[in-house]
């Protein structure tokens, strides 16, 4: 099942709120990405339906493995792109930030690993 580039974000936001620890409840998804409490329960829906997170009702949002996995994925695009945007090409880093969470979405595989090479050759290779 390929997970859309809407429910992409929503696991992006659940890893990063994850971060501290603390139960990842609804309101907080939705305070983070700047949508409504109704619109991320239709997400933890979809979510997890395809067993993505773990949500019961009233309860804390919890990844599953699989979802992880997928929620680090996209954060390794967003990082590798907003690196490469901001780095090397020298975009500021809000924009650079905003345009890696569009591009993320539709990246291939390929180009990731050839952006990501690039980045530990030319820049990591400047370092002392």
């Amino acid at each position: 099942m390929e997970i859309t580039a809407s429910s992409q974000d929503y696991l992006e936001a659940i890893l990063a709120l994850s971060a501290d620890g603390g139960p990842i409840r609804s309101v907080d998804i939705a305070k983070m990405m700047g949508v409504s409490r109704a619109s991320v329960n239709k997400a933890m829906g979809v979510l997890k339906e395809a067993g993505l997170i773990v949500k019961e009702k009233y309860a804390a949002v919890m990844l599953t493995q699989r979802g992880e996995e997928a929620a680090r994925s996209v954060q390794r695009r967003h990082t590798v792109l907003k690196r490469f945007l901001h780095e090397v090409l020298g975009v500021a880093e809000s924009v650079a930030s905003r345009d890696a969470c569009r591009m993320e979405h539709v990246i291939s595989a390929e180009t990731l690993e050839k952006l990501d090479a690039f980045l530990a050759e030319a820049l990591d290779a400047e370092m002392p």
